[in-house]
């Protein structure tokens, strides 16, 4: 008897060691299992003249397949037994997939804590440990989920978000801008640009509006805008008795709205990156990045009405709320208090001493990043058939083009030789020295780690937030419950609450792209709208993320560019708040009256525009005073 035991045993043995791989039954489950969320699961190992049985949980289900392999769809809530039994031998495997509802905690956690802590980078490494943690509890267990989530914070996520040629070419262009701007600073070429602005400016009006060009010309970057403005025309400025507040305004107000809109900007890199994350999920929408950041243009209201009602009040002559009695106190020579400031990002960007001063040594290396883009975005977009087609416009094949084109490429080629030119100028007009040249480089560069350390985090945090289908979950809940009409809105909104709290546009930018992008795509699809009318309201949640996040930078407290507008003006930093806030609340409230909110239902950009304008117009007619401008 016990003989017979043994050769059983010894047969099944032998059997299950000698069935060849081919024909095993074998179960493979997604490394990662969402509840509610549909994920496929490969089967092998199939007998195909029998009947295989798959009993999930309670269900079971008879399999007949052609092939010994088949990939089945699934969608669990619970933790399931899946058991695979086929005439040769069984497979089973448990699935405990993880709460869909937890997918939202890691955004939220980084969300709620930049709030609270008020810094960026902590909240969204944060955000990326704990999305780290649930998932590998779920697959372990909770001790080794915190181990494990740990080592996979950094490994995987950090690394993963390194691990994208795309990521690499926006780290890569943002430094190399970074180190542009700052040796065309040091040879004394922004100066000259200043000193051509500048030089005209002889009366209140006239002083506001050199530096109202001033901050337009200087696009390429926010913070050189900042610190360059604010300390060149602060002696103009009090001369002619322009306040402090008055011209801190000036600066942050220009700085950030037209550094996001431009198309060559240290802004450009992150703003494709962190679209590229909200976009990669999508399926259906048939643009590349820079193309769809052309699209929003047309809808990021905010920074180009903010651009016009501080020309409209510059040349009106008027102001309102604390401004206005800024302004008053400053005709008066009540208000015109020097503060000194010693930190050394001002002199990050100031001229070398003893140099000539040419302005065309900023403005030849800008006009080669600009062009090379756009060369760079002809060269790599070309293709025949859409040249040849006689029935396309020139603005169509154009933008067609620059749709298909590799902007990344593009931005390297023009940032590289834009860097180039400038280090030539400087070194062989002798105007700085082949190392002091490379210094300034790379204090350039140095600049630029910050926003470069947020983005890797946004990145690692996007594809947590990829791997938990948060916006599964988003969608499941505001599709039933919101408009897609009314996403935009919303966006405004919540981009505008999270950076007035996290005093961070860029860190918006990374929490929401990758959240509302992709929802705003799956509300509208579910919504049953047509591509062209989908397509309308993506490009302005697309804005609205952009927009919303510039006017809550304008308006708190600890914004890193309000502080630097504060500074480089010396201007008292909460004077700069109160009387910045009206104007830029001002702005924010009519862009998303007959900005944002048209746009959503179709009215295009050229009635809106127009009209908010004219709104922000008659604002300042009827509610500004005129500021009396006797010396």
């Amino acid at each position: 008897m016990f003989k017979g035991i043994r050769k059983g045993y010894l047969i099944a043995i032998l059997i299950v060691c000698f069935i060849p791989d081919a024909i095993r039954a074998q179960i493979l489950a997604p490394q990662i299992v969402i509840g509610d969320v549909e994920f496929s699961y490969s089967i092998s190992g199939l007998s195909t003249s029998d009947t295989n049985t798959l009993t999930v949980g309670d269900s079971v289900y008879l399999l007949l397949s052609d092939s010994t392999s088949l990939t089945i769809p699934l969608t669990l809530n619970s933790p399931t037994s899946i058991v695979l039994e086929t005439p040769i031998i069984s497979d089973s495997i448990k699935v405990n997939p993880i709460p869909l509802w937890w997918s939202f905690l890691p955004p939220l956690l980084s969300i709620l804590l930049a709030l609270i802590i008020r810094e960026v980078i902590t909240s969204l490494f944060l955000g990326i440990f704990l999305g780290a943690v649930i998932i590998q509890a779920y697959s372990h267990n909770l001790l080794s989920g915190i181990f494990i989530g740990f080592m996979s914070t950094i490994d995987t996520y950090l690394l993963g978000a390194l691990n994208d040629t795309g990521h690499l070419s926006i780290i890569v262009f943002s430094l190399l801008i970074g180190a542009m701007v700052s040796v065309i600073s040091k040879n004394g070429g922004m100066q000259g640009v200043v000193n051509r602005i500048s030089k005209n400016a002889n009366s209140p009006k006239s002083g506001q509006l050199a530096t109202w060009f001033l901050g337009v010309a200087i696009f390429f970057d926010d913070y050189a805008n900042t610190l360059i403005v604010g300390n060149t025309m602060r002696p103009i400025t009090d001369r002619l008795k322009i306040s402090r507040e008055k011209l801190a305004y000036l600066v942050d107000s220009t700085a950030a709205p037209i550094a996001a809109i431009a198309f060559v900007t240290t802004w450009i890199g992150a703003e494709l990156g962190y679209i590229q994350d909200g976009i990669e999920e999508i399926d259906g929408l048939n643009e590349g990045v820079y193309s769809t950041f052309i699209q929003s243009l047309a809808y990021s209201y905010y920074p180009i009405l903010a651009l016009l009602f501080m020309l409209m009040l510059i040349l009106k002559n008027r102001d309102f709320g604390p401004m206005y009695r800024a302004e008053m106190a400053a005709r008066k020579s009540t208000n015109i208090r020097h503060i000194s400031e010693d930190n050394e990002e001002l002199d990050e960007f100031k001229a070398e001493e003893n140099i000539s001063i040419k302005a065309y040594n900023a403005v030849i290396p800008i006009v080669v990043v600009i062009f090379g883009t756009l060369g760079g975005l002809i060269y790599t977009g070309w293709d025949p058939e859409i040249t040849q087609n006689s029935s396309l416009s020139f603005g169509k094949k154009l933008s067609a083009i620059i749709g298909n084109a590799d902007s990344y490429l593009a931005l390297l080629w023009s940032s590289l030789a834009g860097l180039i030119v400038a280090m030539k100028l400087s070194v062989f007009q002798k105007i700085l020295g082949l190392g002091k040249t490379i210094n300034a480089a790379l204090n350039g560069i140095k600049t630029m780690l910050p926003a470069i350390i947020i983005l890797v985090l946004a990145w690692g945090l996007a594809l947590v937030i990829e791997e938990m289908h948060t916006a599964d979950l988003l969608t499941s809940v505001i599709s039933d419950n919101v408009s897609p009409y009314a996403i935009p809105a919303i966006t405004f909104l919540l981009a505008a609450i999270v950076a007035f709290s996290t005093g961070s546009s860029w860190g918006t930018m990374a929490i929401l792209y990758p959240l509302m992008l992709p929802l705003s795509w799956s509300v509208s699809l579910e919504y049953g709208l047509e591509y062209g009318d989908n397509l309308s309201i993506f490009h302005n949640v697309v804005a609205s993320v952009l927009a919303g996040a510039v006017l809550g930078d304008h308006c708190s407290p600890i914004s890193d560019t309000t502080i630097l507008s504060s500074m480089a003006s010396s201007c008292n930093h909460i004077q700069h708040v109160k009387t910045q806030m009206p104007y830029a609340l001002t702005v924010g409230f009519v862009s998303l009256l007959f900005g944002v909110l048209p746009a959503s239902f179709g009215i295009p950009f050229f009635i809106c525009l127009p009209l908010a304008a004219v709104v922000l117009y008659l604002i300042i007619q009827y509610f500004g005073k005129r500021v009396d401008t006797k010396q």
